[in-house]
């Protein structure tokens, strides 16, 4: 999953927030150097890209993606699940209750930026000043986002491709989604209840 799902499944804790956002950014040992709800967090982040990559339903999807992006191809799915994540009315119904949850996500994250890595530490500022939790809603930032993930990639130089792979298989993504996402809630709302 991306930002807009991870940021989601922190339920408005603060520190899980912030341990779920870094996650990806911190290597091995160095997790111990963060709060132990930082770490919950990214415990939290990594359990739900295991329990993504395991998925049936995620494999479906990224066979679609696979034969133009081999590895990569998940990076993709994650993109792809954070717009029908931004555009599910079970979450958000209007698009102003995007908005207020990307407002205030940013807003539960500054006062750690601290402590961010060096990586998100740099896009912090561009994901808050672009909005990028909101823009999952629109096409034409889901074509950016897209493109985000060639930039950081290596080994791609195009993203048009799976653009046009994300249009053309829009309903099969969206059965995918809607198949996955609330198998991926209840696992997680399980997990928060476990003590770590």
């Amino acid at each position: 999953m991306n930002y807009l799902a991870h940021a989601y499944l922190s339920f408005h804790d603060p520190e899980i927030l912030v341990g779920n956002m870094i996650s990806d950014y911190v290597k091995g040992e160095e997790k111990f150097e963060y709060p132990l709800g930082i770490q919950r967090g990214m415990n939290i982040h990594r359990a739900i890209d295991t329990f993504t990559d395991d998925h049936p339903f995620n494999k479906k999807a990224k066979d679609i993606f696979r034969p133009h992006y081999r590895l990569y191809a998940g990076a993709f799915v994650d993109v792809v699940y954070d717009h029908f994540l931004a555009t599910d009315q079970s979450i958000f119904p209007t698009t102003n209750a995007l908005q207020d949850f990307a407002a205030s996500t940013y807003a539960s994250l500054e006062p750690y930026t601290h402590l961010f890595p060096e990586r998100f530490a740099h896009i912090f500022p561009y994901m808050k000043t672009q909005n990028w939790l909101y823009h999952y809603y629109e096409k034409w930032g889901m074509e950016k986002s897209l493109q985000g993930v060639v930039r950081r990639a290596a080994y791609l130089t195009e993203s048009e491709t799976a653009f046009r792979l994300f249009e053309e298989n829009f309903n099969e993504f969206q059965q995918c989604y809607d198949t996955f996402f609330p198998e991926l809630l209840l696992f997680v709302q399980n997990r928060l209840k476990q003590k770590e």
